[in-house]
């Protein structure tokens, strides 16, 4: 095998094995453990982090920044990552993001220049525009370690009353109309809740505390965990062809969109009484393209919000 080749192999090996030994190497790639032990250390050259432990049960290991194999792409392929990457610009805050970053610097910097001419063409034609918020996401990246690692965290929360601290397993994170949103599990209220990023003023992760083994809870069915109904309350919205439009970036996950095959659709479900506040605001701004039958409680909410505007401009 060359030279070239083996080096490119032992890469990839020594970055899928967590340990291993020079004499399992050798055998592997049938060289002598003289070579291999050349080959490890012009990998360490090349940036590979290989640490290595003395004694019997010693050996070889990657650290933890491990550094990935060089990877092929296509043309089409390359032009394609560049742009998702791309499209998360207008976030100012990510999970990764000053990764994130480093990432597309280096892969435009080290594709070849008739690729970055043509990436450089399409900036100006292609764009992926969300809301620009003023509001701070700094928790991001543990909220989404402790949703991947099934960790528990402390939070301190601000709610409309008050600052409140609570232990929340975190089952992920999503983006939603340029805001940052925690499904998580919440110790004190025994039952799953939505929790808005911006809102999150401190998140620390609590090594001591015993997780509940929710590995098979993700953001696709979170909301069927939900054992709590007694704060909840049945919605049904009728919705136009641009309510349907409206509504699905902004509700669909809050509650089940129905689409008929004329573009006209509904919301029927369940919804939490707290967020009728701002249901009541969005459904106000959308006028006719909506129409709220039930919850009486959101029904009232939105004519306290009409009345109040209505003698807001008779003032005026």
């Amino acid at each position: 095998m060359p030279k070239s080749k083996r080096l490119m192999e032992l890469m990839m090996t020594v970055n899928r094995k967590r340990k291993f030994t020079v004499k399992e190497l050798a055998g592997e790639f049938g060289v002598s453990s003289r070579t291999i032990l050349r080959d490890l250390q012009e990998l360490s050259e090349l940036g590979v982090p290989l640490y290595s432990e003395v004694g019997p049960h010693g050996g070889y290991q990657v650290l933890n920044e491990r550094v990935l194999p060089p990877i092929a792409f296509t043309e089409e392929e390359a032009v394609a990552i560049f742009f998702a990457s791309h499209a998360l610009r207008h976030y100012s805050f990510l999970p990764f993001e000053t990764e994130s970053s480093s990432a597309l610097s280096k892969f435009y910097n080290y594709i070849s220049g008739d690729i970055r001419d043509r990436i450089d063409e399409m900036k100006n034609r292609v764009d992926f525009v969300s809301p620009q918020r003023q509001s701070a996401f700094p928790h991001l990246g543990i909220l989404l370690d402790g949703a991947v690692r099934q960790r528990v965290i402390r939070i301190e929360y601000e709610s409309r009353e008050e600052n409140l601290c609570r232990d929340i397993q975190p089952v992920g994170i999503y983006a939603s109309g340029g805001l940052w949103y925690c499904p998580a599990y919440c110790f004190r209220r025994k039952d799953f809740r939505l929790f808005r990023c911006d809102r999150i003023l401190s998140a620390a992760l609590l090594p001591e505390a015993e997780p509940l083994d929710h590995r098979d809870v993700n953001l696709s069915n979170w909301k069927t965990r939900i054992r709590s109904k007694r704060h909840g309350a049945d919605c049904y919205v009728e919705l136009s062809k641009m309510g349907v439009e409206l509504c699905e970036p902004e509700l669909s996950r809050r509650v089940p969109m129905h689409v008929r095959e004329d573009g006209s659709g509904y919301l029927e479900g369940s919804l939490p009484l707290e967020d009728i506040p701002f249901l009541a605001r969005f459904f106000i701004g959308l006028g006719r393209e909506a129409t709220v039958k039930q919850p009486p409680e959101l029904l009232d909410e939105i004519k306290r919000g009409l009345a109040e505007l209505t003698e807001k401009y008779n003032r005026e």
